[in-house]
Formats: structure tokens, sequence, C-alpha cells
């Protein structure tokens, strides 16, 4: 499941000086959706590149005429001043709605916003989930059990996007009943909230890694190659660092430059990761050949417990230096190798910690990400490779 991240930046948030700053902050943030009024969508487009929401207004043929102005928004939500907050009373029979016949006759992606005020009102969005693509429900006295009945009954029919204040509460809606909402709709306008919020998003879309210990059984010198360097765009920590390998069912961690040393100042935007040939892991969980990475793609970046985050790589230096090649056994009985150069900047994670390849001995236990799987052009395939 992709998450995303909406900013309700409609005029409860204030005048527009008010709303375009929170709208900046959300676009320096990283959010996905903007919610405003009509009359905001230009401002927002004028402001960055994002997707806009537009509450629909009390009538679909004004929002009609607007069209012709240029300010269709990705999608209509239906609900404000009516019957999803509460303003008009709900209709006995709910499917008979005027925010959803509005919602029904406008052309193209729409969701409904409801307030969850009563029981009356979870069974309004379970209604309106029909209709819409997406269906934003935010709460008010009570916020964990709505959500939890309505993860379970329409979580499949719409995108449910769970109204919130802060990151906490983002995060507990992105793992409510471990299935989690597909979004929030963020009501704030701390910059530092809407950050840890995006932040909430991006780690539920994160692997975490099960990284073994594999003992080395050679190192030697191995003559001069083709040596990649992957510069990526983000600040690496200290325990951070990719997963390179020969063999792509066995692949080593190497860590980042972020040490410094008498002689070379630390580059923590650095993996000095291997040879051209080497596989280096995605964050789709595919690898690519070290020698194909160019600036603007995404690699992984691993820390020594298994968490993982992407990051994009601004620059690839390939130069010929001289290299070590290593062996190393699994408990199966498995070995794997790689190249790495032969320099003590680069430090591998052993089990006596940090460690510079060029003290590596046989016998010493270096981290590794297993899986006993065959590849093909970087994806996991069922069939029978030999690598050595």
């Amino acid at each position: 499941m992709t998450r995303s991240v909406w900013l309700k930046a409609d005029d409860e948030v204030g005048d527009w000086e008010a709303r375009r700053r929170r709208i900046t902050a959300g676009l320096e943030a990283g959010v996905d959706w903007v919610l405003v009024d009509r009359r905001d969508v230009d401002r927002v487009r004028e402001l960055g590149r994002v997707d806009v929401a537009a509450f629909a207004g009390d009538d679909v043929h004004v929002m009609d005429a607007e069209n012709d102005e240029g300010n269709e928004p990705d999608a209509v939500v239906v609900g404000k001043n009516g019957e999803g907050d509460g303003t008009v009373d709900l209709p006995s029979d709910l499917s008979g709605s005027a925010d959803l016949t509005t919602l029904r006759r406008h052309d193209g992606p729409g969701g409904a916003y409801v307030r969850i005020l009563g029981p009356e009102y979870e069974s309004f969005a379970e209604t309106a989930a029909g209709d819409a693509e997406y269906t934003l429900v935010v709460g008010e006295d009570w916020q964990i059990i709505p959500l939890e009945n309505l993860i379970a009954r329409i979580g499949e029919e719409t995108d449910l996007v769970a109204g919130v204040r802060s990151a906490e509460e983002a995060q507990t809606a992105f793992e409510t009943l471990e299935i989690g909402a597909d979004a929030v709709l963020l009501d704030t306008d701390d910059p530092d909230e809407i950050r840890a919020t995006v932040e909430a998003r991006d780690a539920t879309e994160r692997e975490r890694l099960d990284l073994v210990s594999a003992t080395v059984t050679e190192i030697e010198e191995a003559g001069s190659a083709d040596r990649v360097c992957v510069d990526t765009a983000s600040m690496l920590e200290h325990d951070e660092g990719m997963l390179v390998g020969s063999m792509s069912r066995g692949l080593f961690f190497v860590h980042a430059e972020t040490a410094d040393s008498p002689y070379v100042a630390s580059r923590p935007f650095r993996v000095n990761a291997g040879a051209v040939h080497a596989y280096v892991r995605t964050p789709d969980g595919g690898t690519k050949y070290l020698s194909e990475l160019k600036s603007g793609d995404e690699v992984q970046i691993v820390d020594t417990e298994g968490e993982t985050r992407e990051a994009i790589v601004g620059r690839v230096k390939i130069e010929k230096r001289p290299m070590f090649r290593i062996e190393a056994e699994l408990e199966n009985g498995d070995r794997i190798e790689t190249l790495l150069q032969n320099a003590e900047t680069i430090k591998v994670a052993t089990g006596s910690g940090r460690k510079a390849v060029t003290e590596l001995e046989a016998g010493d236990g270096m981290l590794v990400r297993y899986e006993d799987v065959a590849r093909h052009f970087g994806e996991v395939v069922e069939e029978s490779i030999i690598e050595k």
C-alpha cells in the first residue's frame, strides 16, 4: 500500500497569507495533496507542484462554470458546509444525500468529507465510500474506534483518509488494525509536525531487512578494477551504508564514509561500493549493477539494524583502483563474495564493530543480506542460476 499525506488549507485555517504559509511548509516537507477551497486551486499551483483537491461548494453548476477559468482541481471533495460536516442534517435515506448527488454529477475523481459526529456519520462515510475515490473522515471525541470500523468495512472500496493534527496521530492512523488508513488529512500550521508526518508516511513504506553474519574465508588482493563511488544527495548516518556484492543472493553491508581519518576528511554522503559489475540493492527490493547507476536514480540505504530508507544518487564516480576479493560463508555453507577497494577508508560491519577492509582477516564475521533466490535484470525469478 502506498500512503499519502493530505494537508488541509481551506478558509478555516485563516486568510490567504496564513493558508499560503501552511501550504508552503507542506510543499517543502513533501506532502502529496493540498485540500483547499475552490478559489485557491490556481494559487496553490503557482506555489509548487502538488496534487490539489478542492471543496465543491454548494452547487455543482458553479463548479462547472469555474472550470472555464482553468482552476480544475485534481479531485473535488463534497461535504463541507453540507451533510458531511453537520451543517445540513443527514437524510433518513443516506443514499439520497445531496452531497453524494453532487459527487455523482462531477466528472472526475471525487472525495467525501465526513466529520464523525456520531454513529450515523460513520454510516454516512460507509455509504459515501461507494461513490468516492477518497473518503476523508475526521474524528471528534472518538477517533480510533470509528477508524477501526471504517478500515474493516470500507478499506478496500475507497482510499480512506483519516483526519489528524499531529505526526503522532498520523502514525497511529497508519498503523490502526495493522492495515492502517491509506492517507491522513493533516490540520496544523507547525512546519515541524508537517515534516514529521511526511516522515511517518515514508517510514510505513520502508522495508526492515534481516541481516545475518557471514564468516570471512578468504581475503586476497585482486589487482586493479573499475571501482564505483556512489555519492548520494543525502547525509548518511554513522551506522548506515549500502548492500553490495558480486552475487545477487548475498549482498555485503558497506559503511558510508562517515568517519574521519588522519589523512582523509569524511564524506558522509558517499559509499565506496565496489567494482562496476557488482549489484546494489534498490528501494523496491530489486538490484542494479553499480555501472548502471546515474544521477537521479534511487538506492536503498540500510543501517546495521536492518532499517532502510531511500536516497537519490547525486553522482557516480568510476575510477581504476586496487581491489580486494572477499569471500564469506553463511551458516548453511553457501559462499558469497565481492570486490572492494583496497583502502583504509572502506569500512564494513563485523562482529567486533566497524572495521576497515584492509584489516579484515579470515574468521571475521561480516554483516550481509542473504536471499536464496535467483535474479534476472534485478528481479527475483524462479529458476536455477549459478553464480561463482
